[in-house]
């Protein structure tokens, strides 16, 4: 394999910010094909909700250090 590359350069400097909407339509459509309700989903969402270990206290003790270790962003309000 040889040291040369075949990429196209980038240009220097920074360049503006561009937003794509092709795939706007196509999720779109999926998205209207979808069932407003989805009855399978409900009956889990029930049965976690009377599950009294859900989530779990590993689970829940995770997200609470997570949340102590985030950083206050209304500090940086001035």
């Amino acid at each position: 394999m040889s040291g040369t590359s075949h990429a196209t350069p980038r240009a220097a400097g920074p360049q503006p910010d561009r937003i794509s909407t092709e795939s706007g339509a196509f999720l779109r459509s999926e998205l209207e094909r979808q069932p407003e309700v989805r009855p399978e989903v409900v009956e889990r969402a029930r049965g976690l909700a009377d599950d009294s270990q859900y989530p779990s206290q590993a689970v829940l003790g995770h997200v609470a250090s997570m949340i102590l270790a985030a950083p206050d962003l209304s500090e940086d309000q001035s």
